[in-house]
């Protein structure tokens, strides 16, 4: 999700070494290479789609999985975010390891905010976005802007291991982002709230709906919005900006004489092909500001989902 600040800290603060123990108890073995097989990098699910640690997907319910429900504490921290959870894991990067520089460019980051918990770390740990660079301490809490270029570098011995949290958020999820404060605001004056373990057993909210099986025009006009609000200058934007504002419009009509139903998939799926075929040359030499190319990102977080997504989505 794209912010107005690279990293904003969260006004709440966990106890890391309660963490640190509940995610040593569960072992080795829960753990995963990263989907994408980065060097240094693994994952263990926690809310995945219905509840299945195995399954990597992004549609659908999503649940705790077996390894979350043997963490009281940890699902205690879920539940004190205040918000609907989509896909979420641990993440662990080995000593003397990075996570590549990207950008959650994806159809399901883009609503979505990312929540770290650092639970095992180390000061020299450097998390880049942007411009900035910051060090997320133990049992602190940060979202930061997925839209841009990020990177994460462990130049210690020791592996990092952070809570990481995707959600849409909720009303009481916002109200906490309302009152944190950008990484490099003054300190002076701002306090956090300590969560400590509780006896009671947490619940909370997991995603029930994604993944659309026809995106709606407001949605569609939203996405597209975004990349023109970000795309560089360039002579070809005019034209991109037409023949999208044709595809967006024909879409609507659409939209409203079949909605989701499949008696409309065969136009919704014509009208997504011919606006692929007329705007992919004009479009090439568009660049967004998070230095990704606007075609490509426009196939990722608009084509692939518009219509019946393929279950085979990419995954990350």
């Amino acid at each position: 999700m794209k912010l107005h600040a690279p990293f904003i800290q969260l006004p709440l603060r966990f106890d890391a070494a309660r963490l640190a123990a509940e995610v040593a108890a569960l072992g080795e073995g829960p753990w995963r290479p990263h989907p994408q097989g980065f060097a240094g990098n693994s994952m263990l699910p926690l809310v995945a789609h219905g509840g299945d640690s195995a399954d990597e997907g992004f549609s659908g319910s999503m649940r705790p999985t077996p390894e979350l429900e043997r963490c009281p504490y940890l699902t205690q921290v879920f539940a004190s975010l205040g918000a609907t959870v989509g896909r979420s894991r641990l993440m662990r990067l080995s000593g003397n390891a990075e996570v590549k520089r990207h950008v959650d460019q994806g159809y399901y980051w883009i609503e979505r905010v990312r929540v770290h918990v650092p639970i095992v770390t180390q000061p020299t740990v450097r998390f880049e976005c942007g411009d900035a660079a910051i060090n997320m301490a133990e049992g602190e809490c940060w979202i930061f802007d997925t839209w841009r270029q990020h990177r994460v570098i462990n130049d210690a011995v020791e592996s990092r291991v952070h809570l990481v949290v995707d959600t849409v958020g909720g009303s009481a999820f916002w109200e906490l982002v309302a009152r944190g404060i950008p990484h490099h605001a003054p300190r002076a004056g701002w306090a956090t709230r300590r969560i400590e373990p509780g006896p009671a057993v947490a619940d909370f909210l997991c995603e029930a709906v994604n993944v659309p099986v026809v995106m709606t025009p407001w949605e569609l006009n939203a996405h597209l919005g975004l990349l023109f609000s970000d795309v560089l200058p360039h002579p070809n934007v005019a034209q991109v900006r037409q023949i999208t504002m044709r595809f967006a419009r024909a879409w609507q009509g659409a939209w409203f004489a079949h909605g989701a139903r499949p008696k409309g998939w065969p136009e919704y799926r014509a009208l997504l092909q011919r606006f692929v075929d007329e705007v992919r040359g004009p479009s090439q030499p568009l660049i967004l500001n998070n230095e990704l190319g606007w075609f490509r990102v426009l196939m990722v977080m608009v084509v692939r989902v518009a219509i019946v997504p393929d279950e085979s989505a990419e995954k990350s």
